[in-house]
């Protein structure tokens, strides 16, 4: 895919981003009926979307190179973001918000739909490897860690538990076990029908969900988290996937997936923490219109 195609895919997914914010502006929705779009998410459309395409695109061992990759950037991010909180004088709720918002990435919701969009199935199965034992597996962890150490709220996590239980992790376990096993033309025909809700689905969640009127308070803060979030990490996956990574493919996604913009799940997880939600906002924000950019640049440097 050529850049200006990549560009129309990215504008096209902006596009339903700002469906949901005329919807939620007019009225027709508001910023609560996100949640019930993303339990159908998390629940029904992406454990779909990951159980058809791993069960058809063959799998390359070699893809578990992906998810090192990704865990070696989060932590060069943390390391970073650290940095910046002391730089910027950042304290408790806000400093953990920086950090989620700097290190963590819509690997799932932005990631998936521009990978299949440069690469088709073989660029979505990478996507899907990278995000999970990658970016959630960190965010899950790693992440929790991070907020429950900065946040106000006092809340007792299990990881373990919660990888376990989380559904597209269930679905990628499903597909892989059962590769080998038939399943009825009815059964995939109805599952691809359910994954085709991720794209506009997770994009309108999003248009509900931004913030536009916090991002001016936060401008300082939210533009560095953004030349980590969009610039440096890419950066880091480009030098590092160069060595490591077997062949363009996956070297594309791993720059992909390093720099998507912030992500949505870090809102959630301020939410339950108690951290600077209007930080989060602004920094999904600011990060998915810098994106536009920036994305298809390091598309560029890659090849």
């Amino acid at each position: 895919m050529d850049v200006g195609s990549l560009i129309g895919v990215i504008g096209a997914l902006l596009a339903c981003i700002a469906l949901g914010v005329v919807l939620r502006v007019t009225g027709l929705l508001n910023a609560e009926d996100a949640r019930p779009l993303n339990t159908l998410l998390v629940w029904v459309a992406l454990p779909a979307l990951i159980f058809t395409t791993v069960r058809r695109e063959s799998i390359d061992p070699a893809l578990a190179a992906l998810p090192l990759v990704a865990w070696a950037v989060v932590l060069v991010g943390l390391a970073i973001a650290w940095g910046l909180t002391r730089l910027l004088k950042l304290e408790g709720p806000a400093a953990g918000a920086f950090i989620l918002a700097a290190v963590f990435g819509n690997t799932a919701y932005m990631g998936y739909p521009v990978a299949s969009a440069l690469l088709g199935d073989a660029g979505l199965v990478r996507a899907i490897f990278s995000d999970i034992f990658g970016n959630t597996l960190a965010v899950i962890t790693i992440g929790t860690v991070v907020a429950s150490h900065y946040g106000a709220g006092d809340v007792k996590t299990n990881a373990l538990k919660e990888l376990v239980t989380f559904p597209p992790f269930i679905a990628l376990a499903a597909a892989l076990v059962m590769r080998s096993v038939p399943v009825p033309i009815g059964v995939t025909s109805w599952l691809e029908a359910l994954a085709m809700l991720v794209v506009p689905v997770v994009m309108i969640s999003v248009g509900l969900s931004l913030r536009p009127r916090a991002l001016a308070s936060r401008l300082r803060p939210v533009s560095a988290l953004a030349a980590v979030k969009l610039v440096l990490l890419p950066l880091g996956a480009l030098a590092l996937g160069s060595l490591v990574l077997a062949d363009e493919a996956s070297l594309r996604i791993a720059v992909l997936e390093a720099g998507v913009p912030t992500m949505m799940f870090t809102m959630i997880m301020g939410l339950r923490f108690k951290l600077d939600i209007d930080l989060l906002a602004s920094a999904i924000l600011f990060t998915m219109v810098g994106a536009v950019v920036t994305i298809p640049l390091f598309q560029l440097l890659v090849g």
